[in-house]
């Protein structure tokens, strides 16, 4: 009689029994900086230094049902990869309620140095993402003048339509890179030392996305200059200032970004 394999003798695996599922009890609303080299961390590794930081803070984070419960985190318009920001933004929910600077404290410690909790907010409102309008960026060009900057930028906002390309997961794209531009102004570093043009532009959040680096491909393909076509070292510093709601006045000057976390501190003091 032939005996049974290995295989086939061998008990089946019992798999891990799903989670219970919690619905959160809190939301909580993040505004957290990428700064200095962690500007290179990707989103994915941000997610992953993120999480470590929940569970070391002993966040009591709301999960996910299923048998690959995942916590309760959703993250807004993350700045591209090399791109600084002071103003990411990101929801948790909380299987119990704790007070949002405490919060904020514990978990800015468990994060490593440059990338750090700026704010924390009960969320209060359902319309968060809608809020993100537009981003103002700061775009510093060493060893360059405001004089030899300011052409182009003139030439770009005096264009109908700009189109540019970008390699992306489907292939080349091409899209209008103006249509997004909301103003852009060039200042000195004013700090008296080498040369530096600070150029600050706003974009509107549209599909597909317009980055800063689009906004100086398209200064290229308007008027070729060494803002344009980037001969200039060390490469721009790009830092994302501030994300949320459009506000705009009678000129391109008056365009301003506000405070997306600003309807729920609102329902703090009702």
């Amino acid at each position: 009689m032939s005996q049974p394999s290995p295989k086939e003798s061998a008990p089946k695996a019992r798999r891990t029994p799903p989670r219970d599922h919690v619905a959160p009890v809190q939301r909580l609303r993040l505004r957290y900086a990428k700064r200095g080299r962690l500007r290179f961390a990707s989103h994915r590794d941000f997610q992953r230094a993120l999480e470590r930081a929940l569970r070391r803070a002993g966040v009591p984070m709301a999960y996910s049902a299923g048998f690959s419960p995942h916590p309760k985190i959703s993250y807004a318009n993350a700045a591209p990869t090399g791109t600084a920001s002071e103003a990411e933004y990101l929801e948790i929910g909380l299987a119990e309620e704790c007070d949002p600077e405490d919060l904020r404290r514990r978990i800015d410690e468990a994060l490593p140095p440059g990338l750090d909790i700026l704010d924390v907010v009960v969320a209060r409102t359902s319309d968060f993402a809608e809020r993100l309008q537009a981003s103002r960026w700061r775009i510093e060009l060493p060893g360059l003048s405001p004089a030899e900057a300011q052409e182009p930028v003139d030439r770009l906002l005096a264009a109908e339509e700009v189109l540019v390309e970008r390699l992306t997961k489907n292939g080349m794209r091409t899209f209008d890179a103006r249509a997004a531009l909301l103003a852009a102004s060039v200042a000195p570093a004013g700090d008296g030392a080498a040369p530096c043009a600070i150029l600050t532009v706003v974009l509107r959040q549209v599909t597909p996305s317009v980055r800063p680096d689009d906004i100086l491909a398209a200064l290229r393909s308007v008027a070729p200059s060494p803002v344009a076509t980037g001969w200039h070292t060390p490469p721009p510093l790009v830092t994302r200032e501030m994300q949320g709601p459009l506000t705009e006045g009678g000129s391109a000057d008056a365009v301003l970004v506000g405070d997306p976390l600003a309807a729920d501190r609102e329902g703090d003091q009702t």
